[in-house]
């Protein structure tokens, strides 16, 4: 039952790592190698536990410390709490033995957006056993970390973190600790403007820009990011699909609608989203186009750490 056991963790962190394109809200699966023997397979899964934590230490460094090995798992201080890796769970204490919790998204992110190609049949099965999972509710996350790191346990919490800003001329609600980081990219979305003729059509294009929101993922049990307002999204009256999951209204097999008929913001905006911490729902497998989310510790993760504010021009 332990090389089971191992087996089963080494295929979710292979899915991690290797799932080129995985959308945040479910990575997909890829085949494993099993002839791995159990002793890599338990160094493995301590070191994905080191690697992801340092990530999330060098991302939050105002509230996330005292990455250790402590008590035969890795371990981070949230705001003075402790979280065990727990098999990619995340969970304090009292918890950490928990399975009946799914492990948190720390995926693959493309630095760049990858030429579009149709899933092959295998995989458009696998994405419809992806959505079956979601609306069944069989893939829960805990919310035990995420609430810790932005200080939010419920709708009231939330209110009173959120504080509203003007970004390219719209009201948005957002978690007060990314009001500078939304600040900075607005500025360098401006400045590109100046002389980015897409850039400008793009902003002019706007038709609102939504943030904070208490809610889960739309088809999912899973809490949103809006729900921490760490996410907006920037809704353009430009053609074109921008979320998988309105386009499966009209779409049966939305996975087969290329680039070219989806709404994508120019890629320097992208860029610049990115170098402040910001990831683009427009690069997952479950397309969400019009969507940025502050996740500095995935572009860690994945060789693309965020700007340091001093070398700001």
């Amino acid at each position: 039952m332990n090389e089971l056991r191992l087996l089963c963790l080494f295929f979710f962190f292979s899915v991690c790592l290797t799932f080129a394109g995985g959308s945040p809200e479910q990575p997909l699966p890829e085949a494993s190698d099993t002839s791995t023997a159990p002793e890599a397979l338990n160094s493995a899964v301590e070191s994905r536990g080191e690697t992801v934590f340092r990530a999330l230490a060098a991302a939050y460094p105002d509230r996330i410390n005292a990455v250790e090995f402590y008590d035969g798992d890795w371990t981070i201080v949230v705001y003075g709490e402790r979280f065990f890796f727990a098999e990619g769970r995340v969970l304090p204490a009292a918890h950490r033995d928990r399975m009946d919790y799914a492990p948190l998204p720390f995926y693959n992110y493309h630095k760049e957006l990858p030429p579009w190609a149709p899933p092959s049949t295998e995989e458009a099965a696998r994405l419809r056993e992806v959505v079956r999972l979601r609306q069944t509710g069989q893939q829960v996350r805990s919310t035990f970390f995420l609430d810790a790191l932005w200080r939010t346990r419920n709708a009231d919490e939330a209110w009173e973190n959120v504080k509203q800003i003007r970004f390219l001329g719209h009201s948005v609600m957002v978690h007060y600790s990314i009001l500078v980081h939304l600040s900075l990219v607005e500025q360098e979305i401006l400045r590109a403007a100046r002389t980015n003729n897409a850039v400008r059509q793009w902003i002019n294009n706007i038709s609102s820009v939504g943030g904070w929101h208490w809610r889960n993922i739309a088809a999912s049990e899973n809490r949103s990011f809006h729900a921490y307002g760490a996410a907006i999204d920037t809704v353009s009256r430009s053609p074109g699909e921008t979320y998988w999951l309105w386009t499966s209204r009209h779409t049966a097999d939305w996975w087969n609608v290329p680039y070219s008929r989806r709404h994508h913001p120019p890629e320097e905006v992208v860029k610049i989203f990115e170098s402040f911490g910001f990831i683009w729902g427009g690069k997952w497998v479950f397309y969400d186009s019009i969507h940025f989310e502050y996740r500095p510790e995935i572009l860690i993760l994945n060789g693309m750490p965020p700007m340091d504010f001093r070398e700001l021009r």
